[in-house]
């Protein structure tokens, strides 16, 4: 009699794992928006306009910064090095935090948090970015990022009013011990997400600062990461200036007022929301052109559309539609870009494509508020829309790209599980 067992092939998601990294994030993202709040309405107390620009500009530049370093970091020591001790660095920093501000009301402690946190996050992204392509493979990948999309969109929508909430019946402090509590919960979910991991093995004769590069050459090797790059580069550039600069803009020279932009922007919350949820059942179901580029097209338009909108109603219902839409397509540029990177290097091509998106914000504003100054607000408005569209035309081009294992991307290979389990 034959004895010899076939072993039962890897689940093509871990769920345990998966909900954990979930569950984590959407505590540690909540505690987040609550403190940026808290933080920034404290600023605006202490110093006004300027106070919060110079806040807001240590948390964001050393982040940028530090991704590129982030994702070298990330795939030579590994996810879990990476994570449990940026993890607890920020809890503890929050912790002191909490202390030094319930006994001092002064900017400069928030502004020195501020930079630490900022380059405890840049480093910590990459990693973050490494761990979902461990537990989900092919299609089921797909629907794992719009799962951890949805909880990205519920944080802001609930974390900005309970900050506010906190600073209003407490104090800063109060703020920063919650954000210490819920890092604290990222942190035990991380030890499970991450247990079993390995360190990987190093390459001998190759220096971090070389390795900070690894992300750019991986750009200009892989034909299909270049692309998407490009589409989400493109996208993230002709969204960030009309979302936080033109439409409160745009609000004021209707007489529509300040409420507008309120319901405007919460209706495309709730748009990006329910597709998120949609696609973490039915993203595997829905083909990749569909996500990507046909959501790409409406998106564009949705864009351009907005800008023509004669009323606040149909400004809203517009936004709403365009909410839906990129809840698939961001979802969507995120899996595809997991699917076609190098699985030693992942770590670095997540630290460029964070790079498209947070890299992106700074220079749009400053680029388009410029030429605003000369086309008016609607018609700089209608040139992002336009720029928008370069983000399908790039998808279809990284579509027809092969991919990195000759697959259609639909069905490339990934991991399919946990490193080999080893204490770090």
């Amino acid at each position: 009699m034959d004895t010899n067992t076939t072993p039962a092939p890897a689940p093509a998601v871990q769920w345990g794992r998966v909900g954990s990294l979930v569950g984590g994030q959407a505590a540690v993202q909540l505690g987040s928006f609550a403190l940026l709040i808290a933080m920034n309405w404290t600023a605006v107390q202490l110093g006004g306009t300027r106070a919060v620009t110079l806040l807001m500009l240590a948390a964001t530049v050393p982040r940028a910064l530090m991704l590129i370093f982030g994702g070298a970091v990330a795939d030579t020591l590994g996810p879990r090095f990476v994570l449990l001790r940026t993890t607890s660095a920020r809890v503890v920093l929050l912790a002191t935090g909490a202390v030094v501000t319930a006994t001092a009301q002064q900017l400069w402690p928030l502004v020195t948090m501020a930079l630490i946190e900022g380059v405890l996050l840049g480093l910590a992204g990459p990693a973050s970015g490494v761990l979902l392509p461990m537990f989900a493979r092919g299609d089921q990948l797909a629907r794992a990022n719009s799962l951890y999309a949805m909880v990205l969109r519920v944080a802001p929508i609930l974390g900005a009013p309970a900050g506010a909430w906190l600073i209003t019946v407490g104090e800063l402090w109060v703020a920063m011990v919650v954000g210490a509590v819920t890092g604290a919960i990222w942190l035990g979910c991380l030890l499970h997400v991450t247990h079993g991991f390995t360190r990987p093995v190093r390459e001998p004769g190759v220096s971090l600062l070389k390795r900070s590069g690894d992300g750019f050459r991986l750009l200009a090797r892989h034909p299909r990461l270049r692309w998407m790059f490009i589409a989400s580069l493109c996208l993230d550039m002709a969204f960030s200036w009309p979302a936080e600069v033109a439409l409160p803009l745009l609000v004021h020279q209707r007489g529509w007022g300040v409420g507008a932009v309120g319901v405007v922007l919460a209706a495309f919350s709730v748009g990006a929301l329910g597709s998120s949820a949609a696609g973490a059942v039915l993203a595997h179901r829905i083909s990749m052109f569909v996500r990507l580029v046909v959501t790409g097209v409406g998106l564009a338009a949705g864009i351009l559309v907005m800008a023509l909108m004669p009323s606040v109603l149909s400004l809203t219902v517009v936004a709403a539609a365009v909410g839906l839409l990129s809840g698939l397509n961001g979802p969507a540029i995120v899996t595809l870009y997991q699917q076609s990177a190098p699985e030693d290097r992942m770590g670095a091509a997540m630290s460029t494509l964070s790079l498209a998106g947070i890299g992106t914000a700074p220079i749009s504003i400053a680029v388009f508020s410029s030429l605003s100054l000369l086309l008016g607000v609607q018609t700089t408005w209608l040139v992002c829309g336009t720029i928008a569209f370069v983000s399908p035309v790039a998808a279809v081009m990284a579509l027809r790209t092969p991919a990195k294992t000759g697959e259609p991307a639909e069905s490339a290979a990934l991991p399919a599980a946990a490193p080999v389990p080893a204490s770090v």
